[in-house]
């Protein structure tokens, strides 16, 4: 799809209540994450982390096939992780997600964005290295403002979009609490269906750490 890099507007009053509104939301998980403590050693519930991104103009497909091409604009977030699920067999679960993050360099705005993630962490090599892959393809992402990476040919956007992330995981089979990963950060109109202004959204490719509880 079509993206369009147009001269950055001014900064809107929606910004400050973007802003207090993702504090409020890391704060709660900060609470929540402290107040669980996990049955087995070996399995946490609760995550808590940090990442730094920065935007390219391909989406997750294509910056997998290195078509993208970057732009100085990065965004620092923090994420917050909850398992719903886990299989009693099966190396998979199922997990809430949610962040918070400012964007700086071609636009200064605040994204807040939740989706639920499929975990799976079965590769034959995991007691060398612990490898898990997530996928989250529907979720929903807010910004403080339409950033210009994301306005179509008429000037529009939309500040809430789909949120889609594909992220790697490793980590030692000896610590697993550490959890280092690496992370494409997606936001769309998921190919027209939520506008059609003729933008995608925003991509980031980011790298990051969490740990468990």
């Amino acid at each position: 799809m079509p993206r369009l890099h147009l001269p950055v507007p001014t900064r809107l009053p929606h910004f400050r209540r973007a802003k207090h509104a993702a504090a409020w939301l890391m704060w709660s998980l900060a609470v929540g994450v402290g107040a669980i403590s996990p049955a087995n050693a070996d399995e946490f519930d609760w995550s808590i982390g940090t990442y730094v991104g920065k935007y390219h103009d391909a989406e997750p497909a294509g910056a997998l096939a290195g078509r993208a091409n970057y732009a100085e604009h990065y965004m620092l977030a923090v994420t917050g992780t909850k398992t719903v699920w886990r299989h009693k067999e099966w190396p998979i679960a199922i997990e809430l997600d949610a962040m918070a993050g400012q964007q700086s360099g071609l636009a200064n705005l605040t994204e807040v964005a939740f989706a639920p993630a499929l975990r799976w962490s079965g590769f034959p090599w995991r007691d060398v290295l612990r490898t898990d892959i997530r996928l989250a393809p529907l979720g929903v992402s807010y910004t403080s403002r339409v950033g210009p990476m994301e306005t179509g040919p008429d000037g529009r956007g939309s500040r809430t979009l789909n949120y889609l992330f594909v992220e790697a995981a490793f980590s030692s089979p000896k610590a697993t609490a550490h959890e280092f990963f690496v992370r494409l950060h997606h936001r769309c109109a998921i190919y027209d269906l939520l506008n059609n202004y003729g933008a995608n959204g925003e991509d980031f490719l980011s790298f990051g750490y969490r740990h468990k509880f």
